[in-house]
Protein backbone atom coordinates (compact mmCIF):
# COMPACT_ATOMS: atom_id res chain seq x y z
CA UNK A 1 0.00 0.00 0.00
CA UNK A 2 1.27 3.56 -0.32
CA UNK A 3 2.60 4.97 2.13
CA UNK A 4 0.54 8.16 2.48
CA UNK A 5 -2.85 6.12 2.56
CA UNK A 6 -1.15 3.78 5.20
CA UNK A 7 -0.51 6.79 7.39
CA UNK A 8 -3.90 8.35 6.76
CA UNK A 9 -5.63 4.75 7.98
CA UNK A 10 -3.44 3.53 11.00
CA UNK A 11 -4.09 7.36 12.19
CA UNK A 12 -8.05 7.26 11.14
CA UNK A 13 -11.17 7.45 12.71
CA UNK A 14 -12.12 4.02 12.13
CA UNK A 15 -8.79 2.95 14.59
CA UNK A 16 -10.01 2.71 17.95
CA UNK A 17 -9.20 6.26 19.90
CA UNK A 18 -7.71 6.19 23.43
CA UNK A 19 -9.56 7.82 26.08
CA UNK A 20 -8.15 11.78 26.46
CA UNK A 21 -5.63 11.92 29.08
CA UNK A 22 -4.53 8.32 28.58
CA UNK A 23 -0.66 8.13 29.45
CA UNK A 24 -0.06 6.79 26.20
CA UNK A 25 -1.43 9.48 24.71
CA UNK A 26 1.46 11.60 26.56
CA UNK A 27 4.33 9.45 25.16
CA UNK A 28 3.05 10.17 21.26
CA UNK A 29 3.11 14.13 22.01
CA UNK A 30 3.95 15.94 25.06
CA UNK A 31 3.05 19.98 24.55
CA UNK A 32 5.63 22.13 26.03
CA UNK A 33 5.16 23.15 29.78
CA UNK A 34 9.01 24.39 30.42
CA UNK A 35 11.17 26.01 28.52
CA UNK A 36 14.21 24.67 29.58
CA UNK A 37 13.19 20.99 31.48
CA UNK A 38 13.89 18.29 29.14
CA UNK A 39 12.62 15.36 29.08
CA UNK A 40 14.06 11.93 27.77
CA UNK A 41 12.15 10.05 26.02
CA UNK A 42 13.06 6.43 26.77
CA UNK A 43 12.65 3.08 24.33
CA UNK A 44 8.81 2.34 23.88
CA UNK A 45 9.26 -1.50 23.71
CA UNK A 46 11.07 -4.87 24.54
CA UNK A 47 14.43 -4.92 23.40
CA UNK A 48 14.02 -7.70 20.36
CA UNK A 49 11.63 -5.61 18.84
CA UNK A 50 14.15 -2.95 17.95
CA UNK A 51 12.91 -0.45 16.06
CA UNK A 52 9.33 0.70 16.12
CA UNK A 53 7.20 3.65 14.12
CA UNK A 54 5.54 6.78 15.18
CA UNK A 55 3.27 8.37 12.86
CA UNK A 56 1.98 12.21 13.44
CA UNK A 57 -1.19 13.28 11.10
CA UNK A 58 -1.22 16.88 11.87
CA UNK A 59 -4.56 19.02 10.19
CA UNK A 60 -6.35 21.92 10.20
CA UNK A 61 -10.18 21.91 10.50
CA UNK A 62 -13.31 23.78 11.02
CA UNK A 63 -13.15 22.86 14.16
CA UNK A 64 -9.94 23.78 14.82
CA UNK A 65 -6.14 22.02 14.74
CA UNK A 66 -6.27 18.25 15.37
CA UNK A 67 -3.21 15.78 15.58
CA UNK A 68 -3.83 12.48 15.02
CA UNK A 69 -1.21 9.88 16.12
CA UNK A 70 -0.22 6.10 16.54
CA UNK A 71 3.01 3.79 17.49
CA UNK A 72 3.23 0.86 15.51
CA UNK A 73 4.17 -2.62 16.65
CA UNK A 74 1.50 -2.41 19.16
CA UNK A 75 -1.11 -5.09 21.05
CA UNK A 76 -3.66 -3.73 19.22
CA UNK A 77 -4.71 -1.16 16.69
CA UNK A 78 -5.13 2.29 18.34
CA UNK A 79 -5.30 5.90 17.57
CA UNK A 80 -4.84 9.15 19.89
CA UNK A 81 -6.42 12.42 18.35
CA UNK A 82 -5.48 15.32 20.20
CA UNK A 83 -6.49 19.34 19.76
CA UNK A 84 -3.59 21.51 19.46
CA UNK A 85 -5.41 24.61 18.11
CA UNK A 86 -3.63 26.29 21.26
CA UNK A 87 -0.45 24.52 21.42
CA UNK A 88 2.99 25.38 19.59
CA UNK A 89 5.04 23.19 20.57
CA UNK A 90 6.50 19.90 22.07
CA UNK A 91 8.64 19.90 25.04
CA UNK A 92 12.18 20.30 24.82
CA UNK A 93 13.39 16.34 24.77
CA UNK A 94 16.27 13.98 23.76
CA UNK A 95 16.27 10.10 22.85
CA UNK A 96 17.58 7.33 24.42
CA UNK A 97 17.71 5.75 20.77
CA UNK A 98 18.10 7.02 17.28
CA UNK A 99 15.41 8.95 15.83
CA UNK A 100 14.69 8.77 11.85
CA UNK A 101 12.18 11.61 10.56
CA UNK A 102 10.60 11.43 7.14
CA UNK A 103 8.05 13.84 5.43
CA UNK A 104 5.15 12.39 4.04
CA UNK A 105 3.07 15.01 3.58
CA UNK A 106 3.30 18.63 3.33
CA UNK A 107 6.17 21.07 5.89
CA UNK A 108 7.24 20.25 9.38
CA UNK A 109 9.58 22.26 11.54
CA UNK A 110 11.58 21.14 14.49
CA UNK A 111 13.90 23.44 16.59
CA UNK A 112 17.12 21.58 16.91
CA UNK A 113 19.80 22.78 19.77
CA UNK A 114 18.11 25.82 19.10
CA UNK A 115 17.83 26.30 15.26
CA UNK A 116 14.57 26.22 13.62
CA UNK A 117 14.48 23.93 10.97
CA UNK A 118 11.53 23.32 7.92
CA UNK A 119 11.20 19.91 6.36
CA UNK A 120 10.05 19.50 3.41
CA UNK A 121 7.90 16.86 1.71
CA UNK A 122 10.33 13.82 0.81
CA UNK A 123 13.14 15.04 3.35
CA UNK A 124 14.45 13.20 6.24
CA UNK A 125 16.00 13.69 9.60
CA UNK A 126 18.47 11.79 11.44
CA UNK A 127 18.71 12.77 15.15
CA UNK A 128 21.47 11.24 17.37
CA UNK A 129 20.44 10.19 20.81
CA UNK A 130 21.30 13.17 23.04
CA UNK A 131 20.46 15.87 20.43
CA UNK A 132 17.71 18.57 22.05
CA UNK A 133 15.19 19.37 20.03
CA UNK A 134 10.92 19.88 19.65
CA UNK A 135 8.60 20.01 17.17
CA UNK A 136 6.14 22.65 15.84
CA UNK A 137 2.69 22.05 15.93
CA UNK A 138 1.29 25.50 14.33
CA UNK A 139 2.20 26.08 11.04
CA UNK A 140 0.90 23.94 7.74
CA UNK A 141 -0.85 20.31 7.93
CA UNK A 142 1.92 17.40 7.80
CA UNK A 143 2.20 13.84 7.90
CA UNK A 144 5.24 12.65 9.34
CA UNK A 145 6.81 9.21 9.72
CA UNK A 146 9.10 8.72 12.58
CA UNK A 147 11.22 5.94 12.93
CA UNK A 148 12.72 4.87 16.87
CA UNK A 149 15.85 2.62 16.30
CA UNK A 150 17.60 0.90 19.10
CA UNK A 151 21.56 0.80 20.12
CA UNK A 152 21.66 -3.07 19.17
CA UNK A 153 19.66 -2.22 15.87
CA UNK A 154 21.47 0.64 14.79
CA UNK A 155 25.03 -1.11 15.26
CA UNK A 156 24.36 -3.74 12.99
CA UNK A 157 23.03 -1.37 10.09
CA UNK A 158 26.64 0.69 10.58
CA UNK A 159 28.51 -2.43 10.57
CA UNK A 160 27.04 -3.49 7.53
CA UNK A 161 26.66 -0.01 5.74
CA UNK A 162 30.53 0.81 4.38
CA UNK A 163 29.84 2.41 1.26
CA UNK A 164 29.93 6.45 2.03
CA UNK A 165 32.27 8.06 4.80
CA UNK A 166 30.09 10.93 5.72
CA UNK A 167 27.26 8.96 6.89
CA UNK A 168 29.04 6.58 8.39
CA UNK A 169 31.36 9.24 10.27
CA UNK A 170 28.21 10.38 11.75
CA UNK A 171 26.88 6.87 12.52
CA UNK A 172 29.96 6.11 13.99
CA UNK A 173 30.12 9.59 16.29
CA UNK A 174 26.57 8.30 17.60
CA UNK A 175 27.60 4.58 18.93
CA UNK A 176 30.59 6.40 20.67
CA UNK A 177 28.28 7.16 23.44
CA UNK A 178 29.76 10.60 23.85
CA UNK A 179 27.05 12.62 26.36
CA UNK A 180 28.35 15.93 25.27
CA UNK A 181 27.72 15.78 21.66
CA UNK A 182 24.89 16.86 20.14
CA UNK A 183 24.16 16.48 16.24
CA UNK A 184 21.93 15.63 13.48
CA UNK A 185 22.05 15.23 10.00
CA UNK A 186 19.16 16.99 7.42
CA UNK A 187 18.63 14.91 4.30
CA UNK A 188 17.07 15.97 1.15
CA UNK A 189 15.96 13.59 -2.12
CA UNK A 190 18.04 13.94 -5.21
CA UNK A 191 16.52 12.27 -8.49
CA UNK A 192 14.13 9.78 -7.42
CA UNK A 193 15.18 9.12 -4.16
CA UNK A 194 12.11 10.11 -2.29
CA UNK A 195 10.03 7.41 -4.42
CA UNK A 196 12.15 4.92 -3.46
CA UNK A 197 12.66 5.54 0.49
CA UNK A 198 8.42 5.48 -0.29
CA UNK A 199 8.68 2.05 -1.11
CA UNK A 200 11.41 0.80 1.45
CA UNK A 201 9.68 3.07 4.26
CA UNK A 202 5.90 1.28 3.36
CA UNK A 203 7.20 -2.17 3.44
CA UNK A 204 9.18 -1.29 6.58
CA UNK A 205 5.52 -0.14 8.27
CA UNK A 206 3.63 -3.33 7.20
CA UNK A 207 5.90 -5.15 8.87
CA UNK A 208 5.80 -3.22 11.93
CA UNK A 209 2.41 -3.64 11.78
CA UNK A 210 1.99 -7.34 11.17
CA UNK A 211 4.74 -8.94 12.21
CA UNK A 212 5.08 -12.65 12.22
CA UNK A 213 8.15 -15.79 11.40
CA UNK A 214 11.58 -13.82 10.36
CA UNK A 215 9.99 -9.97 11.01
CA UNK A 216 13.24 -9.14 13.10
CA UNK A 217 15.11 -10.05 10.14
CA UNK A 218 12.84 -8.66 7.47
CA UNK A 219 13.10 -5.22 9.39
CA UNK A 220 16.72 -4.82 9.38
CA UNK A 221 16.62 -5.79 6.34
CA UNK A 222 14.47 -2.75 5.04
CA UNK A 223 16.51 -0.86 6.95
CA UNK A 224 19.63 -1.00 5.58
CA UNK A 225 18.24 -0.54 2.42
CA UNK A 226 16.73 2.61 3.49
CA UNK A 227 20.18 3.54 5.06
CA UNK A 228 22.12 2.66 1.58
CA UNK A 229 19.66 4.67 -0.24
CA UNK A 230 20.21 7.86 1.63
CA UNK A 231 24.08 7.02 0.96
CA UNK A 232 23.18 7.39 -2.66
CA UNK A 233 19.98 9.11 -3.34
CA UNK A 234 20.03 11.66 -0.78
CA UNK A 235 21.87 14.75 -0.32
CA UNK A 236 23.02 16.45 2.75
CA UNK A 237 26.26 19.00 4.56
CA UNK A 238 27.91 18.65 7.98
CA UNK A 239 28.68 22.08 9.19
CA UNK A 240 32.26 22.40 9.91
CA UNK A 241 31.47 21.81 13.77
CA UNK A 242 29.93 18.49 13.27
CA UNK A 243 32.86 17.53 10.61
CA UNK A 244 35.59 18.72 12.96
CA UNK A 245 33.61 16.89 16.24
CA UNK A 246 33.31 13.83 14.15
CA UNK A 247 36.63 13.26 12.53
CA UNK A 248 38.11 14.30 16.59
CA UNK A 249 35.97 11.55 18.06
CA UNK A 250 37.05 9.11 15.99
CA UNK A 251 40.91 10.08 15.66
CA UNK A 252 40.57 9.27 19.74
CA UNK A 253 38.86 5.89 19.75
CA UNK A 254 41.56 5.06 16.08
CA UNK A 255 44.49 6.17 18.30
CA UNK A 256 42.77 4.31 21.35
CA UNK A 257 42.26 1.10 19.10
CA UNK A 258 45.62 1.32 18.57
CA UNK A 259 47.20 1.50 21.67
CA UNK A 260 45.12 -1.51 23.36
CA UNK A 261 46.47 -3.20 20.13
CA UNK A 262 49.70 -1.91 19.34
CA UNK A 263 51.70 -5.61 19.37
CA UNK A 264 49.86 -6.86 15.74
CA UNK A 265 47.17 -3.81 14.65
CA UNK A 266 47.26 -3.46 11.02
CA UNK A 267 45.38 -1.11 9.03
CA UNK A 268 43.68 -3.83 7.89
CA UNK A 269 42.11 -4.24 11.19
CA UNK A 270 41.35 -0.73 11.03
CA UNK A 271 39.52 -0.74 8.30
CA UNK A 272 37.62 -4.00 9.20
CA UNK A 273 36.71 -2.13 12.84
CA UNK A 274 35.85 1.30 11.53
CA UNK A 275 34.28 0.60 8.22
CA UNK A 276 36.75 2.85 6.28
CA UNK A 277 38.96 2.50 3.09
CA UNK A 278 42.93 2.79 3.80
CA UNK A 279 43.53 6.21 2.42
CA UNK A 280 40.70 7.65 4.48
CA UNK A 281 42.75 6.62 7.70
CA UNK A 282 45.80 7.81 6.15
CA UNK A 283 44.04 11.93 5.46
CA UNK A 284 42.76 11.84 8.89
CA UNK A 285 45.51 10.95 10.89
CA UNK A 286 48.12 13.05 8.95
CA UNK A 287 45.51 16.13 9.33
CA UNK A 288 44.92 15.64 13.05
CA UNK A 289 48.35 14.63 13.94
CA UNK A 290 50.87 15.58 10.97
CA UNK A 291 51.77 11.60 10.89
CA UNK A 292 51.29 8.98 8.78
CA UNK A 293 49.58 5.86 9.91
CA UNK A 294 53.03 4.12 10.22
CA UNK A 295 54.42 7.26 12.23
CA UNK A 296 51.91 7.18 14.45
CA UNK A 297 51.94 3.52 15.32
CA UNK A 298 55.64 3.74 15.93
CA UNK A 299 54.85 6.76 17.85
CA UNK A 300 52.69 4.66 20.03
CA UNK A 301 54.54 1.56 20.01
CA UNK A 302 58.09 3.60 21.63
CA UNK A 303 55.82 4.85 24.09
CA UNK A 304 54.39 1.94 25.24
CA UNK A 305 58.10 0.57 25.33
CA UNK A 306 59.09 3.78 27.47
CA UNK A 307 56.50 3.36 30.28
CA UNK A 308 57.17 -0.42 30.57
CA UNK A 309 61.07 0.43 30.78
CA UNK A 310 59.79 2.85 33.82
CA UNK A 311 57.63 0.79 35.33
CA UNK A 312 57.85 -2.86 34.31
CA UNK A 313 60.81 -5.62 35.35
CA UNK A 314 60.62 -6.70 31.64
CA UNK A 315 64.14 -7.55 29.91
CA UNK A 316 63.93 -5.18 27.18
CA UNK A 317 63.81 -8.27 24.56
CA UNK A 318 60.35 -8.91 26.38
CA UNK A 319 59.33 -5.49 26.37
CA UNK A 320 60.49 -5.16 22.46
CA UNK A 321 58.12 -8.18 21.47
CA UNK A 322 55.47 -6.82 23.74
CA UNK A 323 55.05 -3.77 21.37
CA UNK A 324 55.20 -5.50 18.29
CA UNK A 325 59.09 -5.43 17.08
CA UNK A 326 60.24 -9.07 17.15
CA UNK A 327 63.32 -7.48 15.03
CA UNK A 328 65.23 -6.52 18.16
CA UNK A 329 67.85 -4.35 15.76
CA UNK A 330 65.12 -2.50 14.32
CA UNK A 331 63.60 -2.13 17.79
CA UNK A 332 67.02 -0.56 19.01
CA UNK A 333 67.86 1.45 16.50
CA UNK A 334 64.28 3.65 16.06
CA UNK A 335 64.56 4.09 20.28
CA UNK A 336 67.86 5.26 19.67
CA UNK A 337 66.41 7.41 17.28
CA UNK A 338 63.48 8.80 19.43
CA UNK A 339 65.36 9.08 22.84
CA UNK A 340 69.05 9.49 21.71
CA UNK A 341 69.84 6.00 23.70
CA UNK A 342 69.09 2.64 23.90
CA UNK A 343 66.27 0.94 25.63
CA UNK A 344 69.14 -0.35 28.68
CA UNK A 345 70.57 3.11 28.80
CA UNK A 346 67.19 4.93 29.23
CA UNK A 347 65.75 2.41 31.99
CA UNK A 348 69.35 3.00 33.71
CA UNK A 349 68.64 6.76 33.79
CA UNK A 350 64.98 6.65 34.68
CA UNK A 351 66.03 4.29 37.97
CA UNK A 352 68.23 7.06 38.82
CA UNK A 353 65.98 9.83 38.93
Amino acid sequence: MELLQMCLDLTGEKVPALPPGHPLGERLVSPEYSRTAGEVKTYPLLDEERVFALIWNISSQKEGRFLHSTMVPSPRPFAFHMDISSLSLTQLHTHDYIELGFVVRGQFRQIILGKEIVFHEGDLCLIDQNCLHQDRLTGEDAVVLFLGISGSMFEEIIAENRDEEKITAFLQAALLKQKDVQQYIHFRPGPDGAEGLRRFLSLLLEELCEGGAGTIYLRKGLLLRVFRLLSTRYEFALSREQKQTMQNLMLDEILQYMEDHCADVTIKDLCETFHFQEDYFNRLLKKKTGRTYTACLRKIRLSRAERLLKKSEMSVEEIADAVGYQNRGFFYRIFREEYGCTPARYRERASAM
